[in-house]
């Protein structure tokens, strides 16, 4: 048994994935800077996706925005919203239910699903599509056939320099963008665990150990052949990486003591310029001189780092604390950013006493994006926060209405959140059955914004 499998075997995964969008830099309103001040410019609730009726959980992970549309995967389907909210403009409609899909679109609008197969097989993830969310329009959807003729089972999938690759709990494959096969599925020396890429890079986490003792390695390939660029050899004892961008190359490792079970023990920056990848630094995420932080990786994927943003511009990593800077602070927690290429703290700003702030990406002009979660005691709604990528300080932008911060907190154990066009997108990655605890349904996902 593989220890993706094992880990599977032995818990329930849920993964929270965090996207950052196409934001606006003009928040059109008052702001309010370094915890003090004026408000963000008042957000209403524009609109909600009902949440479909089931009878179990079921997998919906896919959250995306492009000029036209808000696009949400729900139950067995992708729909595409006005940006404001409304009825869904169109519909994508699957065979199963979603299992994963590629963090980011293409430039051309384009990401990667893995579904099920409800006529076939309706337990298991065999089904691999690729959806045009600027036209609404499933462009292929195929399987891959291993050697013994049956559908390979499919855990993540990542798009990465033009190709689609997938991988599951004991092989993986790949495809052009256009459906063309690159490679089949088939027996390798070093198991691909998974993938990550983004519009010119294809990154793959391999291992070529055991259950007991994993050897991890991460290659930076040609995305049509697979043909190492680059590889870095994780230290002994690493039991999980994941990778939280490809370009600067950035890792979570996990020796399996990672704090609360986030998924992180360090965050690790990678030269892949050479043949032989080099370690530039290494941030320590469960303590040390700077602190606790709650970024939150999946236990076994190699995607889906949650509460974190990178600047490649900037080449800084940004991080929301566990705990303010002191305990006369009357922030929740702070807001930090480390340099890549040395692992030093550049910025530590306060962030806000009503919410945690937690960051989210960066909007178009490249400023870092944090949610303010809702503020349950003080009944409170959350936020949108924008701090500078070189100061770190921020201001506030959006602030939600009090009545929303019961809807905002029941989304924080299964949340992804989106910044785009000025308005805040939540939502869940999973279609749950109804509350026995609140009289309110929960929606799939939520607007909110200014109009």
């Amino acid at each position: 048994m593989s220890r993706r499998m094992a880990v599977i075997a032995g818990s329930v995964l849920a993964a929270a994935l965090v996207l950052s969008g196409c934001g606006s830099d003009d928040d059109g309103g008052d702001s309010k800077e370094g915890g003090s001040g004026s408000a963000g410019a008042e957000a209403k609730v524009l609109a909600e996706v009902a949440q479909p009726k089931v009878g179990e959980m079921a997998g919906a992970m896919g959250m995306w925005a492009t000029d036209k549309n808000f696009v949400k995967a729900g139950l067995k389907k992708i729909s595409g919203y006005p940006l404001a909210g409304g009825k869904a403009e169109w519909e994508v409609p699957l065979t199963g239910e979603v299992c994963w899909s590629s963090q980011t679109p293409t430039k051309d609008g384009k990401v990667a699903v893995v579904f099920q197969n409800d006529k076939k097989d309706p337990s298991v993830c065999t089904e691999i599509g690729v959806v045009d969310i600027n036209k609404g329009k499933l462009l292929w959807h195929k399987q891959a056939v291993n050697e013994y003729g049956s559908a390979e089972m499919f855990d993540e999938i990542a798009v990465g320099g033009g190709t689609v690759a997938a991988a599951g709990t004991s092989a993986s494959a790949g495809w052009k963008l256009d459906g063309t096969p690159l490679w089949k599925p088939s027996d390798e020396t070093c198991d691909t665990v998974g993938h990550a890429g983004d519009d010119t890079k294809l990154v793959v986490v391999r291992d070529c150990g055991d259950t007991d003792d994993p050897k991890l390695q991460v290659e930076t390939v040609d995305p049509a052949t697979r043909a190492p660029k680059s590889t870095y050899k994780l230290p002994q004892g690493t039991e999980y990486v994941h990778v939280v961008a490809v370009d600067p190359l950035v890792l979570a490792a996990d020796d399996g003591k990672s704090q609360g079970g986030s998924g992180i023990s360090r965050f690790v920056t990678v030269d892949d310029s050479a043949a032989r990848g080099k370690e530039l630094s290494t941030i320590p995420a469960g303590g040390g001189k700077h602190g606790k932080y709650e970024a939150d990786c999946p236990a076994t994927e190699v995607t889906g780092c949650a509460q974190l943003a990178v600047s490649k511009e900037k080449n800084a990593l940004y991080l929301g604390t566990s705990d303010p800077a002191s305990s006369s602070s009357e922030a929740r927690n702070d807001l930090v950013s480390f340099d890549l290429r040395t692992g030093k703290q550049l910025h530590r700003t306060p962030g806000s006493d009503s919410g945690r702030l937690v960051p989210i990406g960066l909007d178009d002009s490249g400023k870092v994006i944090a949610y303010q979660e809702a503020n349950i005691a003080r009944e409170e709604g959350g936020g949108v926060w924008q701090a500078d990528p070189g100061t770190l300080k921020a201001r506030q932008i959006l602030q939600n209405p009090s009545d929303s911060y019961e809807m905002e907190s029941r989304f924080e154990s299964d949340r992804r959140a989106l910044y785009a066009g000025g308005r805040l997108y939540l939502g869940a990655d999973h279609v749950t059955e109804p509350s026995t605890v609140y009289k309110t349904p929960q929606p799939l996902a939520v607007v909110f914004g200014k109009e």
